[in-house]
């Protein structure tokens, strides 16, 4: 089955003026009983849903997986696409190679905005873009909690966002061997079983070329960080920050 859906933007907006946000992932997130009660149909489509108030801004957003024909993205969809957000965990060496660096190519042309999150650290476009590592100290599922802290009120991906509490997270430790971002808009503060805290950084912002990449470490499967407003928020911030002007 072909994990695809549109949200159709009002039809007074011409299709050729539609910009189009394509939610990719790689369909492991619903395969076990914990993660299939909390995403049934898969992150893509969770994130997607919280997409929705861009399509009266002239959005298209289309959901996409691995398990699609030309495992989500083809070449004319690409072609096509303003901003790509991935999501990945199990699957990331099924990625193509040639997919990879043509989403390398459209980032760092200008043409495209790319925003990972949580485990997409270690997919192989992020990382083609990052051009390092991209590991965390360490990552640790412990009942650990975390405060999401709006460090910088002033960029575009806070707008309309206040700090808030995720219950139950998985910690990845500092430090996170990318490039030095331009800004860190979204910080956080962990606080662990044991009531000691750490902080690490939740949300960074480089521009790779002439492109603009986020990456946003909340998103474990088993939890529901998709479905929070504030999550949304940002989403919906960051795909109009990384869209080509």
């Amino acid at each position: 089955v072909t994990i695809t859906t549109a949200i159709v933007a009002p039809r007074l907006i011409a299709a050729q003026e539609q910009r189009k946000v394509v939610v990719w992932s790689e369909g492991t997130a619903n395969v076990d009983a914990v993660s299939k009660k909390v995403y049934p149909n898969d992150i893509n489509f969770a994130i997607a849903e919280g997409l929705k108030p861009l399509a009266s801004q002239g959005w298209e957003v289309i959901s996409a997986s691995l398990n699609d024909p030309d495992q989500g993205i083809s070449e004319s969809r690409l072609n096509n696409t303003d901003v790509l957000i991935w999501w990945g965990h199990k699957k990331h060496g099924d990625v193509n190679d040639d997919l990879v660096n043509r989403i390398a190519a459209r980032v760092t042309g200008g043409k495209m905005g790319f925003i990972g999150t949580h485990s997409c650290h270690f997919a192989k476009p992020f990382k083609k873009l990052m051009g390092t590592r991209c590991s965390w100290r360490e990552y640790v599922d412990d009942g650990t909690s975390a405060e999401i802290i709006v460090k910088l009120p002033d960029h575009p991906i806070c707008k309309g966002v206040k700090n808030f509490k995720l219950p139950k997270i998985e910690r990845y430790g500092e430090p996170f061997a990318v490039p030095e971002p331009e800004a860190v808009p979204l910080d956080g503060i962990y606080t662990k079983p044991n009531g000691q805290t750490e902080s690490a950084r939740m949300g960074l912002c480089w521009t790779i070329g002439k492109g603009k990449v986020f990456y946003f470490t909340p998103g474990h499967e088993t939890f529901n960080d998709y479905y929070l407003p504030e999550v949304r928020q940002i989403f919906v911030n960051a795909v109009q920050w990384a869209a080509p002007k």
